[in-house]
């Protein structure tokens, strides 16, 4: 069975710097796009990054380019968050799609496997 596992969310004050991980278990890593969402408070879930099985396909939100990179290795996905504002403050999931061929998508219902979530807290 396909399991995430996403860490690495914390508190930093704004203009700091964190880095997300997300591992996944039960099956090949390198078989799965990956994408990473976040659900602010009170706040419907939504799209940050996307990362296709090679990594050579990378999407992400506007409000975000320039300030986040997507990237994975072997066996885990990163999500490395610089220059966080207020705005950024949400609980990210990573979340995986069975995806063998090179793609990667920006809808969350496209992907099947969730993480339990890690929480950022921006503070001004």
């Amino acid at each position: 069975q396909v399991q995430l596992s996403d860490s690495g969310g914390e508190s930093v004050e704004a203009g700091g710097s964190l880095r997300l991980s997300c591992a996944l278990s039960g099956d090949f890593f390198s078989e799965y796009a990956m994408g990473w969402f976040r659900q602010a408070a009170e706040k419907e879930r939504e799209f940050v990054a996307a990362i296709s099985r090679s990594g050579r396909r990378k999407y992400y939100t506007n409000s975000v380019k320039g300030r986040f990179t997507i990237d994975r290795t072997r066996t885990t996905m990163w999500l490395q968050m610089n220059s966080l504002s207020p705005d950024d403050t949400a609980v990210y999931f990573c979340a995986a799609r069975y995806a063998p061929w090179e793609h990667a998508s920006i809808n969350q219902t496209d992907y099947t496997y969730w993480g339990q979530g890690t929480p950022v807290t921006v503070a001004p």
